[in-house]
């Protein structure tokens, strides 16, 4: 197999062979630098043999790197770096939010984050929602809003060149591009640099309150790696870089996950990755989102936690049997465990039987039945009547109102997780919701007229 080099050294199958013994032998001793270097050589096209490819994701998994917060920060950064440019209008006065789930929690519910993205934007935040198609459930963030009439744009090919953001620069990927490599890897040149080309012109990504990117549309190099993924019996770690990647590089996050031993872990990537503010949940059933059924697992960075519970009443704290509220502080009082329950919102607990999820087109109904406040047959809706929620509809929502509450607080729209459920029901009976929702399906839908929507 030829050697590939765009700098003063090339990657080969040759050069990787020492990476991945470290990996398998000795991998206490395999470095943020080292799995830098071994995934420069990964996704350089046409460097690895098939077997060493097979072998590398296999011993990321079997050794568990990525609950090692600096390598899932670094490996992060590197697709960051090989991601397509995403240009915001008007990301420099906005304070950009997402939520977004690792999957894998075997739950099938409703496709709340997304609902809850597009109710949290309508109460006032800025969202741009990094996601794809389903990949562990019957519908994803994609095909909900696919079902929906939503018609996806892709960027240009034109590379990312924003400028890493890590505070601590042993996160720093040395060498964005392929042909040098980290200091401490097993070779030390350093490539040559060179004059950046001209930027070409295209459209940025609308100033609309909600909008949704497609991942593989701004992350190819991953789908040079979805056979030899799809081959494997057990999840990598790419599968849970997602929520990291967003190339629009939110402020603020809601980031759900499956595994609450990589709370700490994901918490600390997103510190490093300079988010600003963030909540880390995980359902005490092991689910990617705030539950409603009970308990959940929560890992707040940069938010006054005094403020964002001041209206909580003393019996709507959590037992002292169940853990309380406050569990312990990490990086230096930077991250806070805590547990909240549905009562801290405000909100009863539901079963999560009763927001399981279905197809497209059913999550689709549910969604439309939820925020769409237009007349049924000529009368007015439950949503401008002030009356509750059909019986079948209140789980969903009130599972909708909490994750988007989350959102808002994140987001600095509301103070409180009270207040923001407040907010959110009040974007979905208003029809604040449906609107922004709307915005962001009529651009798409002007786009594909135009010859630019795919």
């Amino acid at each position: 197999m030829s050697a590939i080099s765009t700098g003063a050294v090339p990657y080969t199958p040759e050069s990787f062979r020492p990476l991945l013994k470290r990996l398998v032998e000795t991998p206490e001793y395999f470095t943020s630098s080292d799995l830098v270097h071994a995934l420069n050589h990964l996704f350089t096209p046409n460097t690895l043999q098939p077997e060493q490819i097979g072998s590398f994701l296999t011993a990321l998994h079997i050794h568990r790197v990525e609950r090692r917060p600096e390598s899932l920060a670094a490996a992060a950064q590197v697709l960051r770096e090989r991601s397509l440019k995403a240009q915001i209008d008007g990301m420099e006065g906005d304070f950009v939010v997402d939520i977004v789930g690792t999957g894998g929690d075997g739950h099938n519910l409703f496709n709340v984050s997304t609902t809850a993205a597009i109710v949290a934007a309508g109460a006032g935040a800025r969202v741009i929602k990094h996601g794809s198609r389903a990949s562990t459930s019957s519908s994803g963030s994609a095909d909900l809003l696919q079902a929906l009439g939503c018609i996806f744009v892709a960027p240009p090919p034109i590379p990312n060149d924003i400028p890493k953001i890590y505070t601590n620069p042993t996160l720093n990927s040395p060498n964005p591009t392929p042909g040098a490599t980290p200091p401490d890897s097993p070779t030390t040149t350093t490539a040559t640099s060179s004059a950046p080309a001209k930027k070409p012109k295209y459209t940025p990504i609308p100033n609309i309150p909600f909008t949704f990117i497609l991942a593989p549309h701004y992350h190819p190099s991953l789908s040079f790696l979805a056979p030899f993924r799809r081959a494997l019996p057990f999840r990598t770690m790419f599968n849970i870089l997602g929520p990291l990647i967003n190339p629009a590089r939110p402020r603020g996050m809601v980031l759900g996950i499956a595994e609450p031993e990589l709370g700490w872990t994901f918490a600390k990537s997103l510190l490093e990755g300079g988010v600003e503010r963030a909540l880390v949940v995980c359902g005490e059933e092991r689910m990617d989102e705030v539950s409603c059924a009970g308990p959940t697992l929560v890992w707040s960075l940069g938010l006054d936690l005094e403020e964002v519970l001041s209206d909580v009443k003393d019996d709507e704290w959590p037992s002292t049997a169940s853990g309380g509220g406050m569990v312990e502080e990490g990086e230096g009082g930077k991250v806070i465990k805590m547990r909240i329950t549905p009562a801290m919102f405000g909100l009863p607990s539901h079963p999560l039987i009763s927001v399981a999820g279905g197809s497209p087109v059913d999550n689709a109904k549910t969604f439309k039945d939820m925020l769409d406040p237009s007349d049924v047959a000529g009368s007015s809706s439950w949503h401008s009547s002030g009356e509750k929620a059909p019986a079948k509809l209140e789980p969903v929502l009130h599972f909708t109102l909490m994750n988007a509450s989350a959102l808002l607080v994140v987001a600095g729209v509301a103070k409180t997780f009270k207040e923001g459920v407040r907010l959110a029901e009040e974007s979905v009976r208003t029809g604040k919701a449906w609107e922004a929702f709307g915005k962001f399906r009529d651009v798409g839908v002007k786009k594909a007229n135009d010859g630019e929507g795919v």
